[in-house]
């Protein structure tokens, strides 16, 4: 599929044409679904704690006597119907991180690429660039191309001018291409990358479909394979 090469003006400067086994493959509902899935769990931090009766400070002394008083019988005071007492299988410390294979994965993000190139979604720019680092200027050359729309930016490696231009951009986000997530290209309504990042987002997606040893995508840091997706 061909798409148009949008500048800096807004005006078109040639054709990009996407790789078919990447941004045109079938799309897969469940692996979009496990993918995003994945990424969220593993984002959780899991320190929820609460102090069963065993652990408690308090004594373990009766209260009081078991008959003749009226009132109810009572063990001790660290038991869970007393205030200050444990709490009945309250949650404890733990971690939800697990993995899904490296071609779910890999199938997720070409799902979600596909779709977003079928809906017309992925715009591929050249020529956006911000030398003095100022936010009004990348949203002066911007806003044309997105209309305002949440909006992701695929980078191969952003300048610290760039990046401090887009952190206040409330509807941008700057990922690399080697470590965005599925959750980032899914729920944004735009997708923008240049014809550099989308070759080496095409090289990436296939290498991780082969087994090379490529970065994955969706991590923090690029790894040797998309199975070892562990996002932030």
């Amino acid at each position: 599929m061909k798409t148009q090469i949008v500048g800096a003006d807004g005006r078109p400067r040639g054709e990009y044409e996407f790789a078919d086994d990447v941004f045109g493959v079938e799309v897969s509902e469940g692996a979009i679904y496990h993918a995003i899935r994945n990424e969220l769990a593993n984002r959780r931090v899991g320190t929820a704690a609460t102090k069963s009766r065993s652990q408690v400070r308090g004594t373990g002394r009766k209260p009081w006597r078991q008959k003749g008083t009226g009132r109810a019988r009572a063990g001790d005071v660290k038991s869970p119907l007393w205030t200050g007492g444990g709490v009945i299988f309250g949650p404890s410390p733990r971690s939800y991180r697990y993995r899904i294979p490296r071609k779910a994965k890999r199938r997720a993000m070409c799902s979600i690429l596909a779709r977003k190139v079928h809906e017309a979604r992925v715009t591929v720019v050249d020529g956006v660039t911000v030398e003095s680092g100022k936010t009004k200027e990348l949203v002066r050359q911007l806003e044309p191309i997105t209309g305002g729309e949440r909006s992701v930016w695929l980078l191969s490696g952003p300048g610290e001018s760039l990046l401090r231009a887009g952190r206040n951009i409330p509807w941008l986000r700057l990922r690399a291409y080697d470590t965005v997530s599925a959750h980032d290209l899914f729920y944004s309504e735009r997708i923008l990358m240049s014809p550099e990042v989308a070759d080496k987002l095409a090289v990436l997606l296939r290498g991780a479909a082969a087994g090379t040893a490529e970065p994955a995508v969706g991590q923090s840091e690029p790894a040797a394979s998309v199975a070892a997706e562990e996002d932030t």
